[in-house]
């Protein structure tokens, strides 16, 4: 029987400052993991030895904030305890795939919390639990009477301005993963700017 274990780390959106980047540092030399950390005007990069495998976990710069950047496999239980701590406390986003035994268990989180969770056994896909939005037909009239949309225009142009900004810094660093994230954002920023002009 397999016992492998794997964890998938996909589309990370997670955005730290220094101190939880030293705290991340402080937890792995606490849980005994022999690692070393360098850092240039773009990056920040920590290197952790798994056993004979190293894992080198990406921060970009962003102002004096840092995002992470990468996809990441990890096979070392504590390790990945250590990284969706981080996916909690930073109230990140991302994709998480369990494999294990030749089951696959996909996590959607937002926010640091699971929306959906499906199970993948062969060509078998089974929803385990998806949120599901509560709405009550007060909220929804309150919503077709209120100026929600002006003034989520009114904010998703600010996002704009703001995503146009980082999509020009990861031009002028020739960083071609953060152009692409950056340009899939804009694209689904305008698809919602269309939808509230109609």
């Amino acid at each position: 029987m397999n016992k492998s274990y794997e964890v998938e780390y996909c589309n990370l959106e997670l955005r730290f400052d220094r101190r939880q980047i030293q705290n991340l540092i402080r937890d792995l030399i606490h849980e005994g993991y022999s690692l070393y950390w360098s850092e240039t005007d773009a990056h920040f990069l920590i290197s952790i030895r798994t056993g004979r495998k190293l894992v080198k976990l990406r921060f970009q710069r962003i102002r004096s904030r840092y995002k992470i950047v990468g996809d990441y496999t990890i096979k070392d239980e504590k390790l990945s305890e250590l990284i969706e701590k981080l996916i909690n406390d930073t109230r990140g986003h991302a994709v998480v795939k369990r494999i294990k035994d030749r089951q696959i268990v996909i996590e959607s989180i937002m926010f640091g919390e699971i929306i959906r969770l499906v199970e993948v056994s062969g060509m078998e896909h089974k929803i385990i639990y998806q949120r599901k939005p509560f709405v009550t037909t007060e909220e929804m009239i309150q919503a077709f009477q209120s100026k929600r949309a002006e003034e989520r225009a009114a904010v998703l142009r600010l996002e704009l301005d703001y995503e146009l900004s980082v999509l020009h810094e990861a031009l002028t660093n020739e960083c071609e993963p953060d152009i692409l994230a950056s340009k899939e954002r804009l694209a689904s920023l305008r698809v919602e700017m269309l939808q509230l002009e109609l």
